[in-house]
Protein backbone atom coordinates (compact mmCIF):
# COMPACT_ATOMS: atom_id res chain seq x y z
CA UNK A 1 0.00 0.00 0.00
CA UNK A 2 2.75 2.52 0.73
CA UNK A 3 4.26 1.76 -2.72
CA UNK A 4 1.27 2.56 -3.90
CA UNK A 5 0.49 5.76 -2.86
CA UNK A 6 4.24 6.83 -3.17
CA UNK A 7 4.08 5.75 -6.83
CA UNK A 8 0.90 7.91 -6.96
CA UNK A 9 2.62 10.88 -5.43
CA UNK A 10 5.65 10.79 -7.52
CA UNK A 11 3.42 10.80 -10.67
CA UNK A 12 1.65 14.15 -9.90
CA UNK A 13 5.62 15.60 -8.47
CA UNK A 14 7.32 14.53 -11.73
CA UNK A 15 4.89 15.62 -14.13
CA UNK A 16 6.01 18.97 -14.53
CA UNK A 17 9.32 18.03 -14.97
CA UNK A 18 8.44 16.08 -17.60
CA UNK A 19 7.07 18.62 -19.97
CA UNK A 20 10.10 20.58 -19.07
CA UNK A 21 12.39 17.88 -19.95
CA UNK A 22 10.70 17.82 -23.02
CA UNK A 23 10.93 21.25 -23.83
CA UNK A 24 14.74 21.01 -22.48
CA UNK A 25 15.88 18.56 -24.98
CA UNK A 26 14.10 20.17 -27.69
CA UNK A 27 16.28 23.72 -26.90
CA UNK A 28 19.28 21.82 -26.66
CA UNK A 29 18.80 20.03 -29.85
CA UNK A 30 18.05 23.39 -31.26
CA UNK A 31 21.53 24.54 -29.67
CA UNK A 32 20.02 26.94 -27.25
CA UNK A 33 20.16 27.13 -23.48
CA UNK A 34 17.65 24.38 -22.36
CA UNK A 35 14.70 25.35 -19.49
CA UNK A 36 15.32 24.26 -15.72
CA UNK A 37 13.51 20.89 -15.44
CA UNK A 38 11.78 23.15 -12.27
CA UNK A 39 10.15 25.40 -14.90
CA UNK A 40 6.65 24.04 -14.75
CA UNK A 41 6.93 24.69 -10.45
CA UNK A 42 8.29 27.87 -11.22
CA UNK A 43 4.90 28.95 -13.61
CA UNK A 44 2.78 26.99 -11.40
CA UNK A 45 3.66 29.20 -8.62
CA UNK A 46 3.57 32.44 -11.29
CA UNK A 47 0.33 31.38 -11.96
CA UNK A 48 -0.80 31.38 -8.25
CA UNK A 49 0.74 34.62 -7.46
CA UNK A 50 -1.54 36.12 -10.22
CA UNK A 51 -5.27 37.55 -10.50
CA UNK A 52 -7.63 35.37 -11.44
CA UNK A 53 -9.65 36.66 -14.26
CA UNK A 54 -12.26 34.89 -17.03
CA UNK A 55 -14.41 36.56 -19.44
CA UNK A 56 -17.07 38.78 -18.87
CA UNK A 57 -19.46 36.53 -20.93
CA UNK A 58 -18.47 33.00 -19.05
CA UNK A 59 -21.13 31.69 -16.61
CA UNK A 60 -20.80 29.33 -13.42
CA UNK A 61 -19.55 26.87 -15.58
CA UNK A 62 -15.84 28.56 -15.99
CA UNK A 63 -15.61 28.21 -12.29
CA UNK A 64 -16.29 24.94 -11.44
CA UNK A 65 -14.64 23.63 -15.17
CA UNK A 66 -10.84 23.88 -14.13
CA UNK A 67 -11.95 20.96 -10.96
CA UNK A 68 -13.98 19.10 -13.12
CA UNK A 69 -10.81 19.01 -15.92
CA UNK A 70 -8.50 17.85 -13.05
CA UNK A 71 -10.75 16.09 -10.91
CA UNK A 72 -10.77 12.79 -13.36
CA UNK A 73 -7.30 12.65 -14.34
CA UNK A 74 -6.47 12.55 -10.55
CA UNK A 75 -8.77 9.56 -10.10
CA UNK A 76 -7.49 7.69 -13.26
CA UNK A 77 -3.96 7.84 -11.24
CA UNK A 78 -5.36 5.36 -9.11
CA UNK A 79 -5.62 2.85 -11.96
CA UNK A 80 -2.83 2.63 -13.19
CA UNK A 81 -0.69 -0.57 -13.30
CA UNK A 82 1.47 -1.12 -10.86
CA UNK A 83 5.28 -0.47 -10.87
CA UNK A 84 6.57 -2.68 -7.93
CA UNK A 85 6.03 -6.27 -7.38
CA UNK A 86 3.28 -6.64 -4.59
CA UNK A 87 2.65 -3.52 -4.87
CA UNK A 88 -1.79 -2.87 -4.24
CA UNK A 89 -3.39 -2.02 -7.54
CA UNK A 90 -7.37 -1.54 -8.86
CA UNK A 91 -7.90 -4.54 -11.22
CA UNK A 92 -11.27 -3.98 -12.14
CA UNK A 93 -10.79 -1.13 -14.28
CA UNK A 94 -10.76 -1.75 -17.87
CA UNK A 95 -9.98 0.07 -21.24
CA UNK A 96 -13.34 1.78 -21.18
CA UNK A 97 -13.16 3.19 -17.89
CA UNK A 98 -9.67 4.96 -18.05
CA UNK A 99 -11.04 6.19 -21.43
CA UNK A 100 -13.99 7.64 -20.24
CA UNK A 101 -12.68 9.61 -17.61
CA UNK A 102 -10.19 11.20 -20.01
CA UNK A 103 -13.07 12.06 -22.08
CA UNK A 104 -15.15 13.32 -19.06
CA UNK A 105 -11.68 15.44 -18.48
CA UNK A 106 -11.70 16.76 -22.05
CA UNK A 107 -15.33 17.40 -22.39
CA UNK A 108 -15.52 20.11 -19.59
CA UNK A 109 -12.21 21.28 -21.19
CA UNK A 110 -14.83 21.81 -24.18
CA UNK A 111 -17.41 23.20 -22.51
CA UNK A 112 -14.35 26.37 -20.76
CA UNK A 113 -13.84 27.03 -24.07
CA UNK A 114 -17.54 27.56 -25.34
CA UNK A 115 -18.64 29.26 -22.28
CA UNK A 116 -15.64 31.92 -22.66
CA UNK A 117 -18.14 33.34 -25.59
CA UNK A 118 -14.95 34.00 -27.76
CA UNK A 119 -14.24 33.24 -31.46
CA UNK A 120 -11.31 31.49 -30.13
CA UNK A 121 -12.85 28.99 -27.63
CA UNK A 122 -15.13 27.70 -29.47
CA UNK A 123 -12.71 27.36 -32.57
CA UNK A 124 -10.51 25.52 -30.06
CA UNK A 125 -13.39 23.55 -28.38
CA UNK A 126 -14.66 22.13 -32.26
CA UNK A 127 -10.92 21.21 -33.02
CA UNK A 128 -10.94 19.17 -29.60
CA UNK A 129 -14.05 17.39 -30.37
CA UNK A 130 -12.58 16.74 -33.89
CA UNK A 131 -9.53 14.86 -32.24
CA UNK A 132 -11.25 13.49 -29.72
CA UNK A 133 -13.60 11.68 -31.98
CA UNK A 134 -10.80 10.01 -33.71
CA UNK A 135 -8.79 9.06 -30.52
CA UNK A 136 -11.16 7.71 -28.11
CA UNK A 137 -12.12 4.33 -30.10
CA UNK A 138 -8.63 4.22 -31.43
CA UNK A 139 -7.46 4.48 -27.38
CA UNK A 140 -9.86 1.36 -26.63
CA UNK A 141 -9.06 -1.13 -29.45
CA UNK A 142 -5.35 -0.39 -28.52
CA UNK A 143 -5.96 -1.03 -25.18
CA UNK A 144 -8.21 -3.75 -25.31
CA UNK A 145 -6.03 -5.55 -27.75
CA UNK A 146 -3.16 -5.49 -25.01
CA UNK A 147 -5.51 -6.73 -22.47
CA UNK A 148 -6.39 -9.54 -24.31
CA UNK A 149 -2.51 -10.46 -24.79
CA UNK A 150 -2.08 -10.35 -21.18
CA UNK A 151 -5.07 -12.57 -20.62
CA UNK A 152 -6.38 -10.11 -18.47
CA UNK A 153 -9.30 -7.29 -19.11
CA UNK A 154 -8.03 -5.18 -15.98
CA UNK A 155 -5.37 -2.48 -17.05
CA UNK A 156 -3.65 -3.13 -13.82
CA UNK A 157 -3.45 -6.98 -14.42
CA UNK A 158 -2.91 -6.82 -17.68
CA UNK A 159 0.43 -4.52 -17.02
CA UNK A 160 1.50 -7.58 -14.23
CA UNK A 161 0.71 -10.34 -16.45
CA UNK A 162 2.93 -8.57 -18.99
CA UNK A 163 5.91 -8.42 -16.48
CA UNK A 164 5.40 -12.13 -15.61
CA UNK A 165 4.93 -13.46 -18.92
CA UNK A 166 5.71 -11.61 -21.86
CA UNK A 167 3.67 -12.17 -25.36
CA UNK A 168 6.77 -13.28 -27.35
CA UNK A 169 4.08 -15.40 -29.69
CA UNK A 170 1.87 -12.51 -30.04
CA UNK A 171 5.11 -10.23 -30.87
CA UNK A 172 3.53 -8.57 -34.61
CA UNK A 173 0.25 -7.61 -32.40
CA UNK A 174 2.34 -5.92 -29.61
CA UNK A 175 4.22 -3.96 -32.20
CA UNK A 176 1.33 -2.83 -33.63
CA UNK A 177 -0.47 -1.97 -30.48
CA UNK A 178 2.38 0.06 -29.25
CA UNK A 179 2.68 1.99 -32.24
CA UNK A 180 -1.07 2.53 -31.90
CA UNK A 181 -0.70 3.81 -28.74
CA UNK A 182 1.86 6.05 -28.91
CA UNK A 183 0.53 8.02 -31.96
CA UNK A 184 -3.16 8.54 -29.77
CA UNK A 185 -0.25 9.92 -26.62
CA UNK A 186 1.21 12.25 -28.85
CA UNK A 187 -2.23 13.24 -30.08
CA UNK A 188 -4.17 13.25 -27.12
CA UNK A 189 -1.51 15.27 -25.04
CA UNK A 190 -1.66 17.85 -28.15
CA UNK A 191 2.13 17.33 -28.75
CA UNK A 192 3.21 18.34 -32.35
CA UNK A 193 2.37 17.02 -35.14
CA UNK A 194 -1.09 17.33 -34.07
CA UNK A 195 -0.95 20.67 -32.18
CA UNK A 196 1.92 23.05 -30.77
CA UNK A 197 1.84 23.98 -27.24
CA UNK A 198 3.75 26.70 -27.52
CA UNK A 199 2.31 28.59 -29.86
CA UNK A 200 -0.56 31.30 -30.08
CA UNK A 201 -1.07 31.24 -33.56
CA UNK A 202 -4.50 30.81 -34.50
CA UNK A 203 -4.63 28.88 -37.38
CA UNK A 204 -3.13 26.52 -35.22
CA UNK A 205 -4.35 26.63 -31.60
CA UNK A 206 -6.34 23.64 -29.69
CA UNK A 207 -6.12 23.11 -26.45
CA UNK A 208 -4.20 26.96 -26.20
CA UNK A 209 -7.50 28.55 -27.48
CA UNK A 210 -9.68 26.43 -25.14
CA UNK A 211 -7.67 28.32 -22.19
CA UNK A 212 -6.93 32.22 -23.22
CA UNK A 213 -9.71 33.57 -21.66
CA UNK A 214 -8.75 32.41 -17.92
CA UNK A 215 -5.68 33.04 -16.22
CA UNK A 216 -4.16 32.63 -12.14
CA UNK A 217 -5.49 29.86 -10.33
CA UNK A 218 -8.16 28.53 -12.66
CA UNK A 219 -5.32 28.43 -15.46
CA UNK A 220 -2.85 26.81 -12.59
CA UNK A 221 -5.49 23.75 -12.91
CA UNK A 222 -6.16 23.58 -16.15
CA UNK A 223 -2.19 23.77 -16.44
CA UNK A 224 -1.83 20.68 -13.91
CA UNK A 225 -4.13 18.74 -15.99
CA UNK A 226 -2.45 19.04 -19.24
CA UNK A 227 0.78 17.71 -17.21
CA UNK A 228 -0.73 14.79 -15.19
CA UNK A 229 -2.74 13.81 -18.73
CA UNK A 230 0.85 13.21 -20.23
CA UNK A 231 2.23 11.25 -17.21
CA UNK A 232 -1.12 9.28 -17.46
CA UNK A 233 -0.27 8.31 -20.74
CA UNK A 234 3.21 8.04 -20.39
CA UNK A 235 2.82 5.53 -17.20
CA UNK A 236 0.38 3.35 -19.72
CA UNK A 237 3.00 3.49 -22.06
CA UNK A 238 5.58 2.54 -19.91
CA UNK A 239 3.66 -0.13 -18.17
CA UNK A 240 1.87 -1.89 -21.05
CA UNK A 241 4.74 -1.54 -23.87
CA UNK A 242 7.74 -1.82 -21.98
CA UNK A 243 6.89 -4.96 -19.28
CA UNK A 244 9.46 -4.91 -17.08
CA UNK A 245 10.96 -4.53 -13.82
CA UNK A 246 8.45 -5.34 -11.74
CA UNK A 247 10.56 -7.96 -9.93
CA UNK A 248 13.03 -5.48 -9.35
CA UNK A 249 12.89 -4.43 -5.15
CA UNK A 250 10.72 -1.80 -4.82
CA UNK A 251 13.23 0.97 -4.37
CA UNK A 252 14.81 0.20 -7.99
CA UNK A 253 11.13 -0.69 -9.34
CA UNK A 254 10.27 2.76 -8.96
CA UNK A 255 13.59 4.17 -10.31
CA UNK A 256 13.30 1.98 -13.40
CA UNK A 257 9.56 3.43 -13.79
CA UNK A 258 10.77 6.90 -13.41
CA UNK A 259 13.47 6.26 -16.21
CA UNK A 260 10.63 4.64 -18.36
CA UNK A 261 8.84 8.01 -17.91
CA UNK A 262 12.12 10.19 -19.24
CA UNK A 263 12.36 7.74 -21.79
CA UNK A 264 8.84 8.18 -23.04
CA UNK A 265 9.47 11.92 -22.88
CA UNK A 266 12.64 11.93 -24.72
CA UNK A 267 10.87 10.06 -27.56
CA UNK A 268 8.28 12.81 -27.65
CA UNK A 269 10.80 15.26 -27.76
CA UNK A 270 12.89 14.07 -30.77
CA UNK A 271 9.59 13.51 -33.05
CA UNK A 272 8.62 16.95 -32.01
CA UNK A 273 11.84 18.22 -33.47
CA UNK A 274 12.28 16.15 -36.64
CA UNK A 275 8.83 16.86 -37.70
CA UNK A 276 6.46 19.56 -38.05
CA UNK A 277 3.12 20.57 -37.08
CA UNK A 278 0.31 18.91 -39.52
CA UNK A 279 -2.59 20.89 -41.19
CA UNK A 280 -5.63 20.49 -39.31
CA UNK A 281 -7.07 18.45 -42.25
CA UNK A 282 -3.91 15.91 -42.45
CA UNK A 283 -5.17 15.09 -38.74
CA UNK A 284 -7.26 12.81 -39.56
CA UNK A 285 -4.91 10.70 -41.78
CA UNK A 286 -2.37 10.48 -38.80
CA UNK A 287 -5.38 9.12 -36.58
CA UNK A 288 -6.63 6.74 -38.91
CA UNK A 289 -2.99 5.30 -39.52
CA UNK A 290 -3.90 4.89 -35.02
CA UNK A 291 -7.00 3.38 -36.11
CA UNK A 292 -5.94 1.14 -38.75
CA UNK A 293 -3.30 -0.32 -36.35
CA UNK A 294 -5.38 -1.06 -33.37
CA UNK A 295 -7.02 -2.93 -35.79
CA UNK A 296 -4.56 -4.83 -37.32
CA UNK A 297 -3.64 -5.37 -34.05
CA UNK A 298 -6.51 -7.02 -32.81
CA UNK A 299 -6.87 -8.88 -36.20
CA UNK A 300 -3.50 -10.63 -36.40
CA UNK A 301 -4.03 -11.54 -32.44
CA UNK A 302 -7.50 -13.63 -33.37
CA UNK A 303 -6.93 -13.86 -36.94
CA UNK A 304 -2.90 -15.59 -37.10
CA UNK A 305 -2.55 -15.49 -33.45
CA UNK A 306 0.46 -13.23 -34.17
Amino acid sequence: MIAYFATILIMILIAPVLLSFIKAVKMVLFYKRPVSLMQGYRNFEKLLCKETLISHESSSVTRIAPFIVLAPLLLTLFFLPPVAKGAYFVNFVDAFTITGLISLSTFFLMLLGLDSGSSFGGMGASREAFISALVEPAMILTIFSVSMMANDLGIAQAGVNLNNHFPQEHMASFLFAGISFFILLVAENGRIPVDNPETHLELTMVHEAMILDIGGFYLALIESAASIKFVIFASLFASLFLPFGLDLPVFWAIGLFILKLFFVALLVALLEVNTAKLRLFKVPNLLGIAIVFSFLSLITFYVLGA
